[in-house]
């Protein structure tokens, strides 16, 4: 009997790790071995599934998944982590694998392509969607800040991280608290955030968060 690759899923969305579940189980050579639903959980799976390849989400609960995948790729370089994600791919793809992903996919698309990500990503290869792939050449041979999508390309990982939590409702209090930092460093955090994307006030940064995070748009203000 064929010796079936295990695969760790981290994702905080039940019903979706049930279909995904559903999905890899069918497959003659792979096996779904565990699940998690935040960074805590997930290494106390790694440490006892000694997974083949993670398969993980950007948003989860009390964590972060791109933190979190770089953290995997400190600890152990040779597991491969998929990012399966609602985000966008255009500004998310090339932050995972800069953080150690060896992937990146919509989960818009998750239930057509993941199989195939999986064997991909298993076999030593990077899955990309051919958009981003694209995308990642033009920001090669341009430079980062020439021809950008969104002006949110210019945040720091963690600046991006507090972005999203602050248009999701949280306060400096709340983010600090889920990021174990100080408020004076989410202080700090906010205050570049607002420099690289010319917001004035602190009631505009959430203005713009909370429309980002709902949209996945951004309409830069203009400088003053």
């Amino acid at each position: 009997m064929q010796n079936k690759k295990k695969i760790l899923l981290i994702e905080d969305h039940p019903i979706f790790r049930l279909g995904l579940s559903a999905l890899i189980n069918q497959e003659p050579d792979l096996q779904v071995c565990g699940e998690a639903k935040d960074a805590a959980s997930a290494w106390h799976a790694i440490d006892r599934l000694q997974p083949d390849l993670i398969i993980a989400d950007i948003t989860l609960e009390n964590s972060d998944g791109i933190e979190l995948t770089k953290e995997i790729h400190r600890r152990f370089r040779t597991l491969p982590v998929l990012i399966l994600s609602m985000h966008d791919e255009f500004l998310y793809a090339e932050r995972a694998l800069h953080a150690g992903a060896r992937g990146y996919i919509r989960k818009q698309e998750a239930m057509e392509l993941v199989v195939d990500a999986i064997h991909q990503v298993l076999g030593g290869k990077v899955y990309l969607s051919d958009q981003v792939k694209e995308h990642i050449l033009i920001h090669l041979a341009t430079g980062p800040n020439i021809g950008s999508r969104s002006p949110i390309e210019r945040l720091t990982d963690r600046e991006l991280e507090i972005f999203r939590m602050i248009g999701k409702g949280l306060g400096t209090r709340d983010i600090a608290d889920k990021l174990h930092v100080s408020i004076k460093t989410v202080g700090t955090h906010r205050e570049r955030i607002k420099s690289k994307l010319n917001l004035k006030s602190g009631n505009e940064l959430v203005r713009y968060a909370v429309h980002w995070t709902k949209t996945g748009v951004f309409d830069l203000p203009d400088p003053q």
